[in-house]
């Protein structure tokens, strides 16, 4: 899948779908999404996040690997985020059922990635701070990746866990 993504994109995909994509893929943890969250609600976004792909991950000189998705602050994050306009979010663990159906209700899906560090760093071509460069490693970045592999976890409201 190519990025932006696109309502119809998601639209064709299902739980258990094995999917690769190419494009720009943001990031951002605990620290990063709240503040991203606050800048779209005060109507000044640091990114245009409509077709979005998110990985809540960190970035670093040993890689990408995905967090815990169900953190408060992160899991508090994405049905605001999907509303705004993201339409895949990457990560790993269990999200609760009013997430699940946040992300149905906003056409989004959540996707989980393998947590190999340098499997997923050999698929970013270039990585830039983009927001938030006080947060260090947490900072929101933008990826251009090709071919970062995923399975779809949720969507459609339905979940594999």
């Amino acid at each position: 899948m190519e990025t932006p993504i696109t309502d119809e994109n998601i639209n064709d995909l299902k739980v258990g779908d094995k999917i690769e994509i190419s494009g720009t893929v943001l990031t951002g943890r605990d620290a990063a999404l709240p503040k991203l969250v606050r800048t779209i609600k005060n109507g000044k976004p640091v990114v245009n996040v409509h077709g979005a792909v998110i990985m809540h991950t960190a970035v670093s000189d040993a890689g990408i690997s995905p967090t815990t998705s169900n953190k408060e602050e992160i899991e508090e994050s994405i049905p605001y985020l999907s509303n705004a306009g993201v339409k895949i979010h990457l990560g790993k663990g269990a999200l609760s059922k009013d997430t699940v159906d946040s992300l149905n209700k906003y056409k989004s899906i959540f996707a989980v990635t393998p947590p190999a560090a340098a499997l997923l760093i050999s698929k970013v071509i270039t990585s830039e701070v983009i927001a938030f460069g006080e947060e260090g490693m947490e900072a929101l970045h933008s990826l251009k990746v090709k071919d970062l592999p995923c399975i779809v976890a949720v969507a459609h409201g339905k979940t594999i866990y």
